[in-house]
């Protein structure tokens, strides 16, 4: 039979073996580090510290404690300084060869300086029907230009019959070709009984165009008068009681 003082030694152990498991439960993992602070304020800068919680046990956290609320951001900082400038790269190779350009010659040519000359008579009162009426001579500076040419100057047909007369223009003796002649016509479709009759008008007119293909250097130009094809001839005059002129003008192409 078991004495009382060993009955009440096995009895204080069997009271005592509970409470130590639940402690070492507890304490599990959770071994103090004598390096470890107690957390208080702002010390969550500390690497090691101690946060105690509500129920007044202390909580480790294996060397850091926990984080906090996020802070307000903080401003933009002054830009900073230009870095240092980086070494220079390695040169490029040479490109392919390109294809030969084409040779222009350039030619400088002076500005153009206004060439012109005019003849005029007063009263020239020429009565032929067939033959030049007047000439001007003009010396044209270049042979790719063209040539203005003006006759003014009073005309007259009559006839009994039906007739006509062409003026005309001539450069040295032939007519223009470039591109066509140069002329005006009179054509009187019903004349009178007699050539003295009171039909007998004189009226300004004028002859005018341009002709290219005249080679540069003296020209003469003339004012002829003669038949239109296929009718008879009249009486002509040309410039009667009145100014005739020739207007001679060189003109760039």
């Amino acid at each position: 039979m078991m004495s009382p003082l060993v009955a009440r030694l096995l009895l204080l152990v069997c009271l005592a073996l509970p409470l130590y498991g639940v402690e070492k439960v507890r304490n599990r993992g959770y071994r103090k580090d004598p390096d470890h602070e107690k957390c208080t304020g702002n010390d969550a800068e500390k690497p090691n510290c101690t946060r105690h919680s509500e129920e007044g046990r202390s909580t480790y956290l294996y060397g850091t404690c926990m984080q906090g609320p996020a802070g307000t951001p903080g401003r933009e900082g002054n830009p900073g300084t230009n870095g240092i400038p980086g070494t220079p790269g390695i040169p490029g190779r040479d490109g392919l060869k390109g294809e030969k350009g084409e040779c222009i010659n350039e030619i400088f040519e002076e500005p153009w300086r206004p060439n012109y000359k005019q003849c005029a008579w007063n009263s020239l009162n020429y009565g032929i029907d067939l033959g030049k009426v007047a000439d001007c001579t003009f010396t044209k500076l270049r042979t790719d230009s063209a040539v203005r040419v003006l006759f003014s100057g009073s005309l007259r047909l009559k006839c009994k019959n039906a007739c006509c007369q062409r003026w005309y223009f001539t450069f040295n003796g032939a007519e223009c070709t470039g591109p066509l002649p140069i002329e005006s016509i009179i054509y009187l479709d019903q004349g009178s009984p007699e050539l003295n009759s009171t039909i007998n008008i004189h009226r300004t007119s004028s002859v005018e165009g341009l002709c290219e293909g005249v080679k540069a250097g003296l020209v003469d130009v003339a004012v002829w008068v003669g038949t239109c094809a296929d009718y008879p001839r009249g009486d002509a005059s040309t410039g009667w009681n009145s100014v005739s002129r020739i207007i001679i003008e060189e003109l760039p192409k």
